[in-house]
Order: structure tokens, then C-alpha cells, then sequence
């Protein structure tokens, strides 16, 4: 690939800027994307490799961002586990069925990536052939996961997901080791099949108290990038865990190359509990791109100098872009970080 520079900063090798991608850069914000929304249904465009590929591309063409991340959702592996997916306009996702009871958990299959989730594979080898950046995999963790294929009335607080681990924690366990193993096979299977970094995310982790965080996500993050690890040493893992910044020697812990945080953070502390150790992504709040270009640069600045001078810097959104954001804010975001970054990775010259 001509442009690596995602890679270096995932492993904190030298390089003469900081890159960005963003969270959901491939998406409504985008005419490009409306135009093929306007033609196939969401679930048409992620089960077609051509149309995830084109979707997976546009940001890269048009923004001019540092990664690719391919064009999928989370929920495609609860379903290939056995629990049909439904997009309903204006409603969301929602399955056919929720996991309840030990029966339901029995029902659930460890599906073969290269079968049931062939169509992502697919898209990625598709995508690699046609870019000159890295390309991200992705999955959700297993506690994210969980919550959604438990929760069925899709409370925002899943307060029936976490009654489960209170009044069911046996089973829970059940649940969570099965996901586990599905996301790893996963995330794994994405990486063979081409993905040069991957991301877990914990997007609910944060509405969980710090023992249970520890208990029923984190050690199963840990699990699930121990087994990435032992067979793709080399291959950067990203955690992003949402509202959870205050666990962040945690988090580091678990053997992630790359911390993404969300914007509730100061990156300058972050980097300071980092130690060095890995690199951090983040963590410009969304709702700034919906405001004018001036603020936008401005913002992007102040995070800027906030991380300082280094190489373990990977711009991004604290969370995922919002659909009314304004293509020429993204642009000048993206066009403020590669020409104002240069400042902060300034190489001494007796450096080895």
C-alpha cells in the first residue's frame, strides 16, 4: 500500500504526521452513500461484497482519510449465530428472537466465518484490491453483543441484559464464552482474508459498574485479543470501550495495541496513563463537525496539542460520525489534522 502511515502510528513507529480516519465514515453523511440507500435496503448493501466494497471505498476517495473500515455492522454475527436480523426504517435493528433461557443459548451455533459471514470476507478481499490504505476489520465485543441479542424491548439502559448477569450470572457466563468464540473466529477470519487492523466495540461497557465491567467485558475482550494475538502477533487490535475512560489501566491491559476514547477524555491524561505503552485513537465529540469550519479546525487543533509532540496518535471522533454532518466540515477536519499534525512529529535530528 502507498500510505501506511495508520499502521506506523498503531505501533508507534516514526512517522511525519498524524493520521485520521473516522468512526462511521462510511455512511448517511455522505451523498454518494444516498444515492445507493436510495436503490438498497441496509441489509442488501452490507450481504453484497460489491456494493459494501463501493460504500467501504467512497470515504477514501472523497475525504481522503488514512484507513478504510469496511462497511458492515456489528449485528451480522448474532445472526449468523441464529438470530435473524431485522432492520425496521426508522425503528432499528431488532432480531426475531432474544435469548432468554439456557435453551436459547444451546440453539446458538460458533458459525463458520468462512460460510455463514462469507459475505463480509468477501467485501474485504474485494476492498484490498482496490485501495492504497489500510483496511479495518471490525466486531463488537462480546458484552455489547450480549446485550443486544438479550435485551428485547431495545432499552437504551439494557437494563434486562444486566438483570440477566445479577439474577443469571452462570448463564450469563454461558452467553458471553459462546460469543467469544464467534467474534474471535471472527475478527480472525477478517484478518486472513486481508483486514490489516482490527476493532472491538465495547459500545456498552460504560453502562456497566467497574466489577461487572471487569467480569462480564473485559476479561472478554482480554480473551478474545489473546486468541487474535496468538496467531496475528503482528496485526494492530483497537478497543474502543465507551464511557469507561476512568478503567483506563484496564483497558490497556488486555493487550490492545491501540485505545480508542471517547470525547468525555482529555488525551493529554490518557497518554500520560498510557505511558507510552500503546497508541491512542480519538476523540473530537461529533456534534463539532456540525458547527462551522473555523470551529471545526479550531477544535482539531486543541487536540492536537493536547497529545503533544509523538508518533502514538491516531486522529478519529470519540464515537461515530452523525448523519447531518456537513461533507466540507469532515474535509477540513481531515485536511486541518494532515497539514497542522506535521508540527507535532518533528524528528530530532540526533535521534537514531
Amino acid at each position: 500500500m502507498k500510505n501506511d502511515i495508520f499502521l506506523k502510528a498503531c505501533k508507534g513507529e516514526k512517522i511525519e504526521r498524524t493520521p485520521i480516519w473516522i468512526m462511521r465514515q462510511a455512511g448517511r453523511y455522505l451523498p454518494e452513500y444516498r444515492k445507493i440507500r436510495q436503490r438498497y435496503d441496509f441489509l442488501t448493501m452490507i450481504k453484497t461484497p460489491e456494493l459494501a466494497s463501493e460504500i467501504t471505498i467512497q470515504p477514501i476517495e472523497i475525504i481522503g482519510v488514512d484507513a478504510g473500515i469496511i462497511f458492515s455492522d456489528i449485528l451480522v454475527l448474532p445472526e449468523a449465530m441464529g438470530l435473524k436480523l431485522y432492520i425496521d426504517e426508522g425503528k432499528g435493528p431488532r432480531f426475531e428472537r432474544y435469548i432468554q433461557s439456557e435453551s436459547d443459548i444451546a440453539n446458538l451455533c460458533i458459525p463458520d466465518p468462512t460460510e455463514k459471514l462469507k459475505y463480509v470476507l468477501n467485501a474485504i478481499e474485494l476492498t484490498k484490491r482496490n485501495i492504497d490504505v489500510p483496511l479495518i476489520g471490525f466486531a463488537g465485543s462480546p458484552w455489547t453483543l450480549f446485550a443486544y441479542m438479550v435485551e428485547s424491548e431495545q432499552e437504551k439502559d439494557f437494563k434486562n441484559a444486566k438483570l440477566l448477569i445479577y439474577l443469571k450470572p452462570k448463564l450469563a457466563h454461558k452467553l458471553l464464552e459462546k460469543i467469544t468464540l464467534a467474534v474471535s473466529d471472527f475478527l480472525i477470519a477478517q484478518i486472513e482474508y486481508g483486514a490489516d487492523a482490527v476493532q472491538i466495540f465495547d459500545t456498552w461497557g460504560g453502562i456497566l459498574s467497574y466489577d461487572e465491567f471487569k467480569e462480564f467485558s473485559l476479561k472478554y475482550i482480554a480473551y478474545v485479543i489473546e486468541r487474535i494475538k496468538s496467531k496475528f502477533d503482528e496485526i494492530p487490535v483497537i478497543l474502543f470501550s465507551k464511557g469507561t475512560w476512568q478503567w483506563i489501566e484496564e483497558i490497556i491491559n488486555t493487550g490492545c495495541d491501540v485505545i480508542s476514547i471517547d470525547w468525555t477524555f482529555d488525551i493529554k491524561k490518557a497518554r500520560e496513563k498510557s505511558h507510552e505503552k500503546i497508541s491512542i485513537q480519538g476523540n473530537l465529540d461529533p456534534v463539532i463537525l456540525l458547527s462551522e469550519p473555523e470551529i471545526v479546525a479550531h477544535e482539531a487543533m486543541k487536540i492536537l496539542e493536547k497529545y503533544g509532540i509523538g508518533n502514538r496518535h491516531i486522529f478519529n471522533l470519540g464515537h461515530g460520525i452523525l448523519p447531518d454532518t456537513p461533507v466540507e466540515n469532515v474535509k477540513v477536519l481531515v485536511e486541518t489534522v494532515k497539514t497542522k499534525s506535521k508540527n507535532y512529529h518533528k524528528i530530532n535530528a540526533n535521534e537514531p
